[in-house]
């Protein structure tokens, strides 16, 4: 969920569309995709190296496989020993990380301009010549084991959020955890790391994003000189995943867990993403987010479930469509001690059903106008924000016509557009709904 706190006021004297950094693009003869966005305020240059490939990406059976890799990619090249390449980053004063999602898995790293040629030298080194052994595979995949301990199953708001996502999704890997499933992470080795590596890590499966105080021809030529002579993979695979069948029926999960100290609800519907050429629908639901959950102290589950009549701790709304299948949106609550969980789901759907009947306040409507429009503009001061945004944008089939059209896009929705897209996916058929509880709690349920 996201806080839009930049108010109508300032935003009055804040500059329009001349702020837009300059952005170019060219492709090498490999397939590489480069993307240039200069932004010379500051002598900082961001790196950002987008693979399409993710969780959703995996063979059957080796859940856990790209996260597994984002790992991997820090280990030996036949230039580098492992560890070494953030080690160089760190010594040049700046700062490097990776990250993995269901459709892409990205690289980065924020240094001084004047070393951006070396961290091409070392990224393109890793893309096709790491060095892979029996051990170092055996190695990283216990360490990722031991995230999953950590980060997921000792954590059952986590464990609820995977078994809810899987609930979600009958058919098509989004329901698969990016971490990927104990069994299958357990089975992983070598020869599955060597063959997702030859075939996914390749210039003509990536977007190169390079952000800051560059120029494109500068680019240009050091992309050619240390990513040009990487040879593509030949029989890349297109990206077709198994779909969704038609939902039929509201789906409802109940969790309990003695760990739990407050009963926690959430609500997700397959949503519409992004539609490159047409993205307005997508807009119209981020403004749906917004107006039901996306403000702790204005939003119609703020003012409905935390002040008027208490019902809630904390209540939310979001919408995720920058995805290659399909998006989510969702929203949820905690319901404050004393307070019957089913009581609290009612006074939600009351507030959905009262404002699917009236639609929003124009006040509100256009006070989220205007925050998006300010979100929008300060987002351009962040030049590995901007990097990301693009890079995000591209690995899910969006254009660069469509990044630089959203901003307008978001300006341009309406309160009939919103109620269209509220009525199209807030269908309960198409909904899961899930509780997470105590034990105590779920036996007096």
């Amino acid at each position: 969920m996201r806080q839009l706190l930049l108010g109508t006021a300032f935003l009055a004297v804040t500059a329009p569309a001349a702020l837009a950094a300059p952005v170019s693009r060219f492709t090498l003869d490999n397939g590489l995709e480069v993307v240039v966005i200069e932004d010379h305020r500051a002598p900082v240059a961001v790196q950002m190296m987008w693979y399409k490939v993710g969780a959703a990406d995996e063979p059957p059976g080796h859940s856990g496989i790209a996260h597994f890799f984002e790992h991997l990619m820090f280990k030996a090249t036949d230039d580098l020993a492992a560890g070494e390449f953030s080690r160089i980053v760190e010594a040049q004063g700046g700062n490097d990380n990776a990250f993995t999602s269901w459709d892409y898995t990205a690289y980065y790293q924020r240094v001084a301009a004047d070393r951006l040629d070396l961290m091409m030298t070392i990224e393109a080194d890793r893309m096709r010549d790491l060095q892979l052994t029996d051990d170092v595979v055996a190695t990283e995949r216990n360490v990722i084991l031991e995230e999953r301990n950590q980060r997921t199953d000792s954590d059952p708001r986590s464990l609820f959020q995977e078994q809810t996502r899987a609930a979600q999704y009958l058919n098509h890997p989004y329901g698969v955890p990016v971490i990927g499933w104990r069994h299958e992470i357990e089975a992983l080795n070598r020869r599955d790391a060597e063959a997702f590596y030859k075939t996914y890590y390749a210039p003509n499966n990536a977007v190169l994003v390079v952000a800051g105080d560059v120029t494109p021809d500068a680019v240009r030529a050091m992309a050619e000189t240390h990513y040009g002579p990487l040879q593509p993979t030949a029989d890349l695979p297109p990206r077709l995943r198994p779909q969704e069948p038609p939902q039929l029926a509201e789906r409802r999960i109940t969790m309990a867990d003695a760990r739990v100290s407050q009963p926690y609800m959430m609500r997700t519907y397959l949503a519409p993403k992004r539609e490159s050429g047409n993205q307005k629908e997508a807009a119209a639901l981020l403004y749906l987010a917004e107006l039901l959950g996306g403000s702790g102290t204005t939003s119609l589950f703020a003012k409905g479930l935390q002040f008027q009549d208490p019902k809630a701790v904390y209540s939310y709304a979001f919408y995720d469509g920058t995805a290659v299948d399909s998006g989510t949106f969702g929203f949820g609550l905690v319901p404050l001690p004393g307070v019957n969980p089913e009581a609290a789901e009612a006074a939600m759907d009351q507030i959905v059903a009262d404002f699917l009947k009236s639609g929003p306040d124009p006040a509100a409507f256009e006070r989220i106008r205007t925050q998006l429009r300010a979100s929008e503009i300060y987002g351009r001061d962040d030049a590995q924000g901007l990097a990301q945004r693009y890079g995000e944008a591209l690995t899910v089939g969006l254009t660069l016509q469509d990044i630089e059209d959203w901003p307008k896009v978001l300006q341009e929705v309406t309160p009939d557009d919103v109620m269209a897209a509220a009525r199209k996916v807030l269908d309960r058929r198409n909904a899961v709904t899930g509780w997470l509880m105590d034990t105590d709690e779920e036996a007096a349920q």
